[in-house]
């Protein structure tokens, strides 16, 4: 039998029962609860009167036994600061398990301290004041049904402010009702994934066109879901609807795309190809899923109207703040046609039910208030200033033709393809890891066949004082010694 202190403020289990000699066995049990470690150096003990009452003991049991222990050197009782666990000398805290008394390993080699990786955001623009009082002000007003189970779509407060803002910003023809919260795009995608494969049974298994090159993450979330991923390709207009007609896709059932901003290209899918791509899902009844996850990020111009704004019933639209707010705000949302509504709101129930109530007021705030509005646009300029400066920095490699720099004007990433004889995009990386700098590589994001080589350049993730320090180890990773003295032809593509 176990006593457990509870209403003391400290839970710990001591193996101690009832019966005679309880002295010696809680003596025992608290001096075992300090060598095995479960009890910290400096842990503050109950008092002896509140830890008699709990375990239903005389106090002076507690007293006796806090006195022996203190005496051992297991305790310190300190006047006017009661008792407290004492640091053993090192050696005399015991392991937890015997099984990890073999010898520590030996520690890895230090990661790269800089990242120019792709998809992720500056942590540091992350907007604490703004989100605290909007966490504040959703919990003052909050219903009582905002804290009960509540509906697997989200909660109305959020996919109304989505709504409006969506229509405002993105041009989607977007209705609260058929809005659905979730964790973030990857798990949009994985219940799109789950809802297509459960449509097909008993039907040959489906198939879906996902751009190449593109990010493998997302591959394999889908054909986790016992679905084919069949490549569609890319140019420098975006995918290759002409290809959706072809031989090599028949059967596709869905197509995968990333209109605004083609990850990991750049490019801007050409109006022509928008409506090819809506023509076929009319004409064949398949799905067009559109990821816009940086369409928040152009610097040319008024960010592009999404695609589903022209076809809203045969095109989910789908979202997160992950590059806005950031990950840590596991928030993201579908707009969902209507006969696919009842099949993702059932997927979602059965994933996790729904996602938690708070965050979900506080963006619901957030986007009503404009304060969403108004860190977008902040980190917007933040990102320009960086895009800039990343091209300043490569200028003198385009003009050598070492390097071509592609899809810049919007989003957090840019492509940096690589030219000339000997262009190796392995080597690149080898070199800038060992100045490091960690970079992606163009080929590990295309599906099989092989392409040109190139670095996915992210710089949204450094930190403002990073910054310059993972610009100078990528120049000199790329080999800026031999673009040097070399002057900036006109008409080079550093702005497409």
């Amino acid at each position: 039998m176990s006593d457990r202190w509870s209403t003391s403020g400290l839970d710990l289990h001591l193996e101690a029962g009832p019966g005679p000699r309880r002295r010696a066995r809680l003596e025992g049990a608290l001096r075992d609860a300090v060598r095995a470690g479960r009890l910290a150096p400096a842990t503050r003990l109950p008092s002896s009167r509140s830890l008699a009452q709990d375990l239903g003991v005389a106090r002076g049991t507690i007293t006796a036994v806090y006195d022996q222990l203190a005496a051992e050197g297991y305790l310190e009782v300190a006047p006017g600061s009661g008792t407290r666990v004492a640091a053993l000398p090192a050696g005399a805290v015991a392991r937890r398990s015997p099984r990890t008394e073999r010898p520590a390993p030996a520690p890895a080699l230090a990661p790269p301290t800089l990242r120019l990786v792709p998809g992720s955001a500056d942590a540091t623009t992350f907007p604490v004041t703004a989100w605290n009082r909007a966490v504040r002000a959703a919990l003052a007003s909050a219903p009582t049904d905002a804290f009960g189970s509540g509906d697997p779509r989200g909660r109305p407060e959020l996919r109304a402010a989505l709504a409006d803002y969506l229509a405002r910003t993105r041009g989607v023809v977007a209705d609260p009702a058929r809005t659905v919260v979730t964790t973030g795009y990857a798990q949009s995608l994985a219940l799109l994934a789950q809802v297509l494969h459960g449509a097909a049974r008993g039907a040959p298994a489906p198939r879906v066109a996902m751009e190449d090159p593109g990010l493998g993450f997302h591959r394999e979330i889908v054909r986790r879901a016992g679905i084919e991923v069949v490549a569609l390709g890319v140019d420098r207009a975006g995918a290759r609807t002409d290809l959706l007609t072809g031989a090599d896709l028949e059967a596709v059932r869905a197509v995968v795309v990333t209109p605004a901003h083609q990850y990991p290209t750049g490019v801007t899918l050409a109006p022509a190809r928008r409506r090819a791509l809506l023509d076929w899902a009319r004409a064949t009844g398949g799905l067009v899923v559109e990821d816009d996850y940086d369409g928040e990020f152009r610097y040319d111009r008024q960010p592009v109207g999404a695609v589903q704004g022209i076809g809203p019933e045969h095109v989910v639209y789908a979202g997160s703040v992950s590059k806005t707010i950031g990950p840590g705000v596991r928030l993201g949302w579908m707009v969902v046609p209507g006969p696919l509504l009842d099949a993702v709101v059932a997927a979602k129930t059965h994933a996790d039910y729904r996602t938690g109530s708070v965050d979900q007021l506080a963006l619901a705030h957030l986007v009503r208030t404009h304060g969403y509005d108004r860190h977008v646009r902040g980190v917007r300029a933040r990102y320009r200033r960086r895009r800039d400066l990343l091209v300043a920095r490569l200028a003198d490699l385009v003009a050598s033709g070492h390097v071509e720099v592609s899809g810049v004007s919007a989003g957090l990433h840019a492509l940096v393809g690589l030219r000339g004889p000997g262009a190796d995009e392995d080597a690149v990386i080898r070199r800038a890891a060992a100045l490091g700098l960690e970079v992606a590589g163009l080929g590990t994001h295309r599906h099989d066949a092989p392409g040109d080589p190139g670095i996915v350049v992210g710089f949204g993730a450094p930190s403002e004082p990073e910054y310059p320090r993972a610009l100078d180890a990528l120049v000199r990773a790329l080999g800026a010694d031999r673009a040097r003295g070399a002057r900036r032809p006109s008409g080079d593509r550093l702005g497409t």
